[in-house]
């Protein structure tokens, strides 16, 4: 990634977003941070954008071409999590989760497909996470709304191919950010309160000792480097890696025993 490129970023006021804007800022990169909080840093243009309303979105995108004849890369990196017993979710908590992580990286997509469609050239990367690929307790909707989306991201590598832009899902491990601060968290029923504060815990636990978003920014770099993209891509501590081959090869039960004793449920 060698010339300058035109990319935007979403949910850039703050974490992940904000670290990978300022990054690829400073490496000379045209960046635009699309995001509800109107963001001040020397290294990116900041768009205030809710990517849940289609029209915010369609004008963010117009603004960005006011001053670029292209849109290189699209960085689908707003999101929320959600903890809670699947019981004790409500409708509400629920679509407002999924018109986020879907819905949301979906408008941002169509809405900067049609210029890379006309420049026959884009890459988009949806940040996804290894608890897509399973589901984990008390986060049954988060790892839906993410799984939702990496079947999105597959499917639609058919069909735009032939315009080579290319997409992925990159599925992150736990990252040091302030991500619990920003998660809806359910209202939890008695049954429920003594393990749900034993796994909440160590989910935030987890977290604190994560992977510093500067490495993900680098192993972005890295990704947008390869000539030709996987359709998914793992980044994070490997005893969070690991449980995604595992879930693959081991019976059920089997990989279900050992997510207990991960996650202190036995």
């Amino acid at each position: 990634m060698t010339n300058q490129q035109v990319i935007i970023i979403t949910g850039t006021s703050s974490g992940i977003g904000f670290v990978l804007a300022e990054y690829f800022g400073k490496k000379g990169h045209k960046v635009y941070g699309l995001s509800r909080k109107q963001t001040e840093s020397p290294y990116f243009k900041s768009i205030s954008t809710d990517i849940t309303e289609n029209n915010a979105v369609q004008n963010a995108i117009t603004e960005v071409l006011k001053s670029e004849t292209r849109i290189d890369i699209l960085i689908n990196n707003a999101g929320m999590g959600m903890v809670g017993a699947v019981e004790d979710s409500s409708k509400e908590d629920i679509l407002k989760l999924f018109n986020l992580n879907l819905v949301g990286a979906v408008q941002t997509m169509s809405a900067v497909l049609p210029k890379m469609r006309e420049n026959r050239f884009g890459k988009i990367i949806n940040i996804s996470s290894i608890g897509s690929e399973m589901g984990l307790p008390f986060r049954g909707f988060y790892s839906a709304s993410k799984s939702a989306l990496d079947k999105v991201t597959e499917a639609m590598r058919y069909e735009v191919y032939s315009w080579n832009i290319d997409v992925c899902s990159l599925h992150l491990g736990d990252i040091k950010t302030n991500i619990a601060e920003n998660r809806v968290r359910t209202k939890v029923s008695e049954p429920y309160q003594n393990i749900f504060n034993k796994v909440y815990a160590l989910m935030n636990s987890h977290v604190d000792e994560g992977t510093e978003p500067l490495e993900v920014a680098e192993y972005i770099e890295t990704l947008l480097s390869k000539k030709k993209w996987k359709a998914h891509y793992y980044f994070g501590k490997f005893g969070q890696k690991i449980g995604v081959p595992l879930k693959w090869i081991l019976p059920q039960t089997t990989y279900e025993n050992l997510m207990k004793k991960y996650n202190k449920l036995d």
